[in-house]
């Protein structure tokens, strides 16, 4: 499926301007049409598949309790 910038830029909750940024890097394939820049979908699967299993893993670690400190009760 191809989006176009706006569409591609709503996906992926960035801005236009900065897709467009990232078209001229070269770090998104686009495909011209005659009159607009196109962009496939599936190129985003990865990331977005990264992004989840890192959110994932933060939200693990956040959530794991914090071990009692020995010296808490420790009276001198």
């Amino acid at each position: 499926m191809y989006l176009t910038i706006k569409e591609t830029a709503e996906y992926l909750s960035l801005s236009e301007a900065y897709i467009e940024e990232l078209i001229r890097q070269r770090k998104i394939r686009v495909i011209h049409d005659g009159q607009q820049y196109v962009i496939n979908k599936e190129q985003f699967n990865t990331h977005l598949e990264q992004m989840e299993k890192y959110k994932e893993m933060v939200e693990a670690i956040l959530n794991e309790p914090i071990p009692e400190d020995p010296d808490v009760k420790d009276e001198d």
